[in-house]
């Protein structure tokens, strides 16, 4: 066994509870002065903790290279294509298609005039992910998302262009890395929204992989597709006393999901058929944390683990055991942090679950 010690957030990104959050049970309201721990065992990865994989959207280096334009008219030419508009004015071109109520297969006529809308751009390069390229700008990711329509499968191409929120009061650039962690934080839908690397524009993403090919493929993150059919059956993932429920806490306090007790090593079984989409411990509020993709929009998180099974792309049938129930993250006692999202969000898990007796 070994103890991986979450410095991680210190030089890349800085994780906290989200304004209106409540993650924990009720009774742990104190927030950690330490970072949480992970305990993991590295005979089931076949990797000492030097080889272990870094965080997916930490595997291609950002460089910005942002340019930014004005708004401006654009006047259709013979010859154009809305892709070599979005060239020429260094615009993005699902964005100048939104603006002018384009719809594929994107047809526009000499003389049309097109909208176009200013502000900064980034030029997505390969492996870049959206977490990535919103670290290297000291932006929320989820801003960009909203700002550019983004969708699911959340796959970003090669010289796809991105529009930035507004500039921040530091120049990214010359922003030191305590100022970039301190601007950027990381939660739960900006790990299923931005963690893909980007793929050049023919290419498709990887099918889930096997057990043992998953860990073999573990060192080069790789776009990993979602799986096709899925429809809402859900199974507990853990037995045990009701903790926190879902909903408001008061106060102005959210619980996105259930919180249920269990003794500490219980095995973590996943409650539907699905592909690991994240494993590991980036979000200090959740320690362990698996993320699972069920496939048309459905996500579960599965938080607090002591000890993580799976690797990201890996193939999960429901009731396999991904991890074992601890105590790391926030909170107190050995207990699971449980969510079930669809199309990005938290939905009550109790009315996606068999009824206890």
């Amino acid at each position: 066994m070994r103890k991986i010690i979450f410095l991680f957030l210190v030089i890349s990104v800085s994780a906290c509870i989200p304004p209106g959050r409540d993650y924990g049970w009720p009774q742990n309201e104190a927030v950690q002065d330490i970072p949480p721990t992970l305990e993991t065992d590295a005979s089931v990865f076949g990797q000492s903790p030097a080889d272990a994989p870094p965080p997916t959207w930490t595997a291609t280096k950002v460089a910005p290279n942002a340019t930014t334009i004005k708004d401006a008219i654009y006047i259709v030419e013979a010859g154009d294509t809305l892709r070599g508009i979005a060239n020429k004015t260094g615009a993005s071109s699902q964005i100048i298609a939104a603006e002018n109520d384009l719809a594929a297969p994107y047809i526009i006529q000499p003389g049309q005039r097109l909208k176009i809308s200013g502000g900064r751009y980034h030029r997505v390069n390969g492996g870049e992910t959206g977490i990535a390229i919103a670290r290297a700008y000291g932006v929320p990711w989820r801003e960009v998302v909203a700002s550019n329509g983004l969708e699911e499968p959340f796959i970003l191409r090669v010289g796809q262009k991105l529009l930035l929120p507004a500039a921040t009061p530091f120049d990214p650039q010359a922003m030191s890395i305590e100022q970039r962690a301190a601007s950027f934080e990381l939660d739960i839908d900006d790990i299923v929204t931005g963690s893909q690397p980007a793929l050049a524009e023919n290419s498709a993403a990887e099918e889930p992989s096997e057990w043992r090919k998953a860990i073999a493929s573990v060192k080069t993150p790789v776009a990993i597709a979602a799986p096709t059919t899925f429809v809402g059956q859900f199974n507990w993932p853990v037995d045990g006393k009701l903790l926190s429920s879902f909903g408001s806490k008061g106060g102005g306090k959210v619980n996105d999901g259930l919180n249920i007790a269990v003794a500490k090593g219980t095995p973590i079984r996943a409650a539907a058929d699905g592909v690991v989409a994240y494993s590991g411990d980036e979000i200090d509020v959740f320690g362990g944390l698996i993320l699972l993709n069920h496939g048309n929009g459905w996500v579960t998180a599965y938080g607090h683990a002591d000890k993580l099974n799976v690797t990201r792309g890996q193939k999960i049938k429901a009731g396999d055991i991904i991890g074992q129930a601890g105590d790391s993250g926030y909170v107190q006692e050995p207990q699971l942090h449980f969510e079930i999202r669809k199309d990005r969000k938290p939905v009550n898990p109790v009315s996606h679950l068999p009824k206890r007796t």
